[in-house]
């Protein structure tokens, strides 16, 4: 049975363009090796980045569509990209400790799932390892350049900072700014988000 990303990502073009994020290029700009997990990673766009720096890359999404699009994406660049397809909202839905990093670009779901999914996020990372995310801030409804239309949907930043005291953790930025984003059809113009560097300990 198809889900409402399923239905988006039938579509032969990316939603999200074939670019990875600029955090992410600008976290991530040079050739290395080590796991890295991607969760919520949709059609595919950073773990192909991070598989062509020479990255072990391990993709997590609930779209059995986008998990096709990554695939097709990883072909097109003579790369490859493991790819499961997970609810990330279920407690204990990732092995604990299995990379050196990883990362989250718009990992969307209700309020009620957040602490979840970052528990997840985090208790992935072997410990020294490192996490890093861009999601939109609340304040991004005003914008409308992006993102959901759901306020539920949208992070707060003191709720990160308390999802993380949540679990072993060292913050080394976790800041909520003004950028701009040009990335598919989806997101044109500026828009409010919240980043992130942890260490887990």
């Amino acid at each position: 049975m198809m889900n409402h990303w399923d239905e988006k990502f039938q579509d032969e073009n990316y939603l999200y363009g074939e670019e990875a994020n600029q955090f992410i290029k600008e976290q991530f700009c040079e050739d290395d090796t080590g796991t890295i997990g991607c969760f919520a990673e949709g059609e595919g766009r950073n773990a192909v980045y991070l598989a062509r720096l020479g990255y072990d890359v391990t993709t997590y999404d609930y779209s059995n569509e986008g998990l096709k699009k990554t695939k097709r994406l990883a072909e097109k660049f003579n790369v490859t990209v493991n790819t499961h397809l997970q609810d990330l909202t279920v407690e204990h839905a990732v092995d604990k400790a299995q990379f050196d990093k990883v990362i989250m670009i718009f990992g969307h779901v209700k309020e009620e799932s957040q602490q979840v999914l970052f528990n997840n996020l985090i208790q992935s990372v072997k410990p020294g390892g490192k996490i890093y995310f861009e999601v939109y801030a609340k304040a991004q409804l005003d914008y409308g350049t992006g993102g959901p239309k759901d306020i539920e949907m949208l992070y707060d930043l003191e709720a990160i900072r308390k999802y993380c005291e949540l679990n072993e953790v060292t913050i080394i930025d976790l800041e909520e700014k003004e950028v701009v984003r040009h990335e598919g059809d989806k997101h044109n113009g500026k828009c409010r988000v919240i980043q992130g560097i942890l260490e887990k300990i």
